[in-house]
């Protein structure tokens, strides 16, 4: 108790804590299931930790409360050993938050964006001059000054509120699906600077519903109704993962006129956790021990089916699908 009462009123990063923690987050709105399940987990400096989950899995709520923007109902968010929502300057000095979608103004351009943040965050005129050569040097905006934010491009803008975010040099980065709606070489682009400032020491969370991304990461949090499924490193949790994945070769091709879709058919089956289409196959994730079975019922229907090993969607759709069922978190 008196070490909580130590954190919480400290003003400065408290020596050997995580960049960020969520400790036993609860959060609800209105009644029903809450939209965090005492979720917990950290992020270390040096290390892009990926918060993977689809639409209401929970993780615009987790980063809002991670970064202060919203209370939790139970547990502790915390910044460099601070909490979140605590007000002290070291927290807000430390975070660069870029969200989902209009973070900027539109009928602003690029430098009087940078221009207004600058001066948000209390940036000398010199250090405001250094800083925007800088971001939109590495951004590649810089010859693209004039432009308003509403005529960008999506990678464009994208870049633009990163730089933006990483004004005031802070030591912790938190994105809320910032590749969503960019196209694919922007995209490339801005996975190599989040590399870049990882390498230099930053913290970054990022949240994302894609699981091509996710294996990207350092570690990852599976996040299902705003509670952990998994964690870990991408390669590993593949590896560990306990439910055989199978590929039903030609599954989706040649179905005879009034025959059920053979997906619904899978679907049905107890054995199957998940499945999804790859080309004219079908990947098939099912229950540790309902293999033999699965291959049994395929071999009567003439199907060929074959061992794969599992890539992280195969990993997240099955673990999702074995978990104890509850409502939706939003």
């Amino acid at each position: 108790m008196a070490a909580r009462r130590a954190r919480a009123t400290a003003t400065a990063p408290v020596a050997g804590a995580p960049a960020l923690e969520a400790r036993g987050l609860v959060k609800r709105f209105g009644p029903g299931p809450p939209a965090l399940d005492g979720l917990s987990f950290h992020v270390e400096a040096g290390e892009l930790y990926g918060l993977v989950g689809p639409d209401g899995a929970g993780k615009t709520t987790s980063i809002r409360v991670l970064t202060g923007l919203a209370l939790p109902d139970a547990g502790e968010a915390l910044v460099t050993g601070l909490p979140a929502s605590g007000g002290a300057d070291a927290v807000r000095s430390a975070i660069g938050y870029m969200p989902q979608r209009y973070s900027l103004y539109g009928d602003l351009s690029i430098d009087e964006n940078i221009a207004f943040f600058g001066r948000l965050f209390g940036l000398t005129r010199a250090a405001l001059a250094e800083r925007r050569e800088q971001l939109l040097g590495i951004t590649r905006l810089l010859r693209f000054g004039g432009r308003r934010a509403n005529d960008l491009s999506g990678g464009m803008y994208k870049k633009l509120a990163l730089a933006c975010a990483l004004l005031h040099r802070p030591t912790v980065l938190v994105l809320d699906e910032p590749s969503n709606g960019v196209d694919p070489v922007s995209r490339r682009e801005l996975w190599d600077l989040l590399y870049g400032f990882v390498a230099e020491g930053m913290a970054v969370l990022l949240a994302t519903p894609y699981m091509d991304e996710a294996a990207r990461c350092h570690r990852v949090g599976l996040l299902s109704r705003g509670r952990l499924l998994a964690e870990g490193a991408p390669d590993a949790l593949t590896r560990g993962f306990p439910h055989p994945t199978l590929r039903v070769v030609g599954g989706l091709a040649g179905r005879a006129p009034g025959e059920p879709p053979l997906e619904d058919v899978l679907e049905a089956r107890a054995e199957v956790l998940a499945l999804s289409p790859h080309g004219d196959d079908l990947r098939v994730v099912v229950r540790e021990d309902g293999a033999d079975a699965f291959r049994a019922w395929a071999s009567a229907r003439g199907l060929a089916v074959e061992a794969v090993l599992p890539d992280f969607e195969d990993v997240y759709l099955g673990l999702l699908a074995a978990a104890p069922s509850a409502e939706g978190a939003r």
